[in-house]
C-alpha cells in the first residue's frame, strides 16, 4: 500500500512501525515541542502532497493534532484506537501492528472547514455523549465506528462536524453500537 500524502508522526519508532505497514514518507514532530521549522515542513508539505496527522492516541498526541491542525488547514487525520496502540503500558503509534496502522490510513477523514454545523451541542446531549456518567465510554466507542478517534465532548463535536461526518455515518454508527450504548460495567473515565 503506497500513501501519497506524507505522514506527521511524533517519533522515530513510529516512523519504523508505519514503514513495516505502508510505503509512505513521515515528518517527525520530535514530540510535543512542536518547533515553528516543523511547522513550516508541514505547511510546505501541505502544498505539495497533503498531510495526513497519525499521532499517539493520547493527551501528547492530541496536542501536536491540535496545534498543527489549527496552523495547517486542510489536513487529513488518521486515529488509532488506544487499544490497538497499546504494549506494556506504553502508548503509541510504534505499538500497533501493521494491519491496525494500515486500516488506520485507510480510514482517514478530512478537515472540512465549512461553516455548515451538521450536529449541534443538543444533539450530543440528548444522545449521551456528555453530561453522564457513561457518556466518556460512549463517546470513545462512538469515536472508534466512526474513526474520529477518542477525545472529551467538545472535541468530538468539533470533530464530528469538521471531520465531515455524514448523517448516514452517524446513524449506521449508533446502529452498530445497538445495544452496546448502554453503560458497559467498569465504563467512563
Amino acid at each position: 500500500m503506497k500513501i501519497k500524502e506524507i505522514i506527521v508522526v511524533e517519533g522515530l519508532h513510529d516512523k519504523a512501525a508505519i514503514d513495516r505497514a505502508v510505503a509512505a514518507d513521515c515528518l517527525i514532530s520530535g514530540g510535543s515541542a512542536v518547533s515553528e521549522t516543523f511547522l513550516k515542513q508541514v505547511e510546505r508539505a501541505q502544498r505539495e502532497r497533503g498531510v495526513i496527522i497519525f499521532t499517539d492516541p493520547d493527551y501528547p498526541g492530541e496536542r501536536i493534532r491540535k496545534i498543527i491542525a489549527a496552523r495547517v488547514p486542510g489536513c487529513k487525520h488518521a486515529f488509532l484506537p488506544k487499544e490497538e496502540a497499546l504494549a506494556n503500558g506504553d502508548v503509541g503509534i510504534e505499538n500497533a501492528s501493521p494491519e491496525s496502522i494500515r486500516r488506520a490510513l485507510a480510514s482517514v477523514r478530512t478537515e472540512w472547514a465549512g461553516t455548515e454545523e451538521r450536529f449541534t451541542w443538543l444533539e450530543m446531549q440528548e444522545r449521551g455523549l456528555t453530561g453522564l456518567p457513561h457518556s466518556a465510554e460512549l463517546r470513545d466507542r462512538l469515536g472508534q465506528i466512526l474513526g474520529i478517534g477518542r477525545c472529551n465532548a467538545k472535541t468530538f463535536w468539533k470533530r464530528l462536524n469538521m471531520l465531515g461526518v455524514s448523517r448516514a455515518e452517524w446513524e449506521a454508527a449508533w446502529k452498530q453500537l445497538g445495544s452496546q450504548a448502554e453503560p458497559q460495567p467498569n465504563g467512563g473515565r
